[in-house]
């Protein structure tokens, strides 16, 4: 069973960082494409970055370029965002997505 459980979320101030994480089980891991996707209150959900299988190849939405990471290591499962230079229009709530299969989402709140 593919199973997909983010963390990290939480309350941050403007100009703050998190960094959320998701632990991946159930499929093979290090050949799998890796996403995150956010969706605010009232909005579609939509993609934020996603990484290749070896974690060589990545790219992001054009909102967060340059103050988002996404990495992996996969020699434990897990996928990674380092978000940096918060902004309130980054809250929202996060998903770690493969193939067909979505996490729980963990919220990030931005706000003074």
């Amino acid at each position: 069973e593919v199973q997909l459980v983010e963390s990290g979320g939480g309350l941050v101030q403007p100009g703050g960082s998190l960094r959320l994480s998701c632990a991946a089980s159930g499929f093979t891991f290090s050949s799998a494409l890796m996403y995150w996707y956010r969706q605010a209150p009232g909005t579609e959900r939509g993609l934020v970055a996603w990484i290749s299988n070896g974690g060589a190849v990545t790219n992001y939405a054009g909102s967060v370029k340059g103050r988002f990471t996404i990495s992996r290591d996969n020699a434990k499962n897990m996928l990674y965002l380092q978000m940096n230079s918060l902004k309130p229009e980054d809250t929202a709530v996060y998903y770690c997505k493969t193939a067909n299969y979505w996490g729980q989402g963990t919220q990030v709140t931005v706000s003074s």
